[in-house]
């Protein structure tokens, strides 16, 4: 009982939240596969797809800036309803299209719409709970995401070879039942934003003016997601690099295997999240976020070195940890640090500054392997995470600091 007691008197909502995100995890097929689309199915070399990928996460981008103003205009549910719809029918779309440049600008629109949508979700998390109970709550969302990405990567794998329409339509439909359980049982939350705070939540008080008159209040943030960068940077390389390295390593089966690899990231985060959220539970966001810094350093960092299957097995579950303790800390520190008229905006700023890390790393180390080799590569991200790390304990330390002296 103990390792679920972060999960605990959680509000309904977020339990909603859980069993949506099975359900949308279980169907998702395309983006952990998008690589291998656009490589096997498509024909493009290594170093186009590491540019459509590096494409796909700059529309992105300003996709979220959009989706940051609309959330904390319109409110939460009402965007999440609206571009999570329009995302799913664009994979309803591509499952009627044959393997050409149209699908990938009909998948790229798609992924437009998931970044209109995707700052919604975090303003609505982070508007029905507290600095106590939030790290519990992104927790279980991130877990309930991984319960069904332990099934999805494996069929998307058996589905890719020979039935590519049945491959978008599970994934548009699944889609569709995740958006359908917000419209039913979730409320709006944005009038939650005039809620009055004690002090030890002053920083989430409404406040006036631009999110760029928050930020240079909070320079802090942007130091944290700059650092985020050179960490997304290394993780991107999950579904880009590791999918390729196989693919060098095997001359068949090399869909499958990644999605076995896929579906033991999931069964990793699905028995050790509970753990490590409780029992790292007393520790900074910070601190739990340069842990895990290390933990992709090693993971990433090995295949510089060996390749054998165990050591990719090895990779992925080292990396996994460290994926976990990232996830479950990185939200929480900018929600406490957010006021609550600006969750949206921040939750597209911030990860815009971050996931340029997911779009620009594919496009770097494409480039990188075809200059140089794969293990270069992945020595070059081990170097990466180094770096990132340390700096993230420079900024932990000056956050001490700064709360000693208050």
């Amino acid at each position: 009982m103990k390792l679920l007691r972060p999960y605990m008197s959680l509000p309904r909502e977020v339990y909603v939240i859980f069993f949506s995100r099975i359900i949308n995890a279980m169907g998702m097929f395309v983006h952990p596969l998008l690589t291998l689309i656009l490589t096997v199915k498509i024909g493009l070399s290594i170093a186009q797809a590491g540019t459509i990928i590096a494409i796909s996460g700059l529309v992105f981008l300003p996709s979220a800036l959009i989706g940051g103003k609309l959330t904390d205009v319109v409110g939460r549910k009402k965007v999440i309803v609206v571009f999570d719809t329009l995302g799913s029918m664009s994979l309803l779309v591509s499952a009627f299209m044959e393997p050409s440049m149209n699908l990938v600008y009909v998948i790229l629109a798609g992924g437009a719409m998931w970044g209109i949508g995707h700052p919604a979700h975090d303003a609505l998390l982070s508007d029905i709970t507290t600095p106590q109970n939030r790290t519990g709550a992104f927790s279980l969302s991130y877990l309930g995401f991984n319960l069904g990405f332990i099934v999805g990567p494996v069929i998307g794998g058996m589905l890719f070879e020979n039935h590519l329409r049945l491959f978008f339509m599970i994934d548009a439909v699944t889609g569709f039942l995740a958006t359908l359980l917000i419209i039913i049982f979730i409320k709006e939350t944005i009038h939650l934003t005039d809620s009055k705070f004690d002090e030890s939540r002053k920083a989430e008080e409404k406040v006036e003016g631009s999110i760029f008159q928050v930020l240079l209040k909070r320079p802090i943030l942007i130091i944290f997601a700059t650092l985020l960068f050179g960490y997304n940077f290394a993780y991107a390389q999950w579904g880009f690099l590791i999918p390729i390295h196989i693919g060098m390593l095997n001359t068949s089966g090399y869909a499958e295997i990644f999605g076995r690899l896929a579906s033991f990231n999931g069964f990793v985060v699905l028995v050790f999240t509970p753990i490590i959220t409780s029992l790292l539970e007393k520790i900074s966001n910070l601190d739990r976020i340069i842990i895990g810094g290390i933990l992709y350093m090693i993971g990433f960092g090995i295949l510089g070195f060996f390749d054998a299957t165990p050591v990719f097995v090895f990779s992925v579950f080292t990396f996994t940890l460290g994926e976990i303790l990232i996830t479950i800390s990185f939200m929480p520190y900018v929600a406490n640090h957010t006021p609550a008229s600006h969750r949206g905006r921040m939750s597209s700023i911030l990860p815009m500054i971050m996931g340029a890390g997911f779009s620009i790393g594919p496009f770097v180390m494409g480039r990188v392997v075809d200059l140089y080799s794969i293990s270069f590569a992945w020595k070059m991200i081990g170097v990466i995470m180094i770096v990132s790390t340390l700096m993230m304990g420079v900024l932990n330390l000056y956050e001490r600091k700064k709360l000693k002296n208050v």
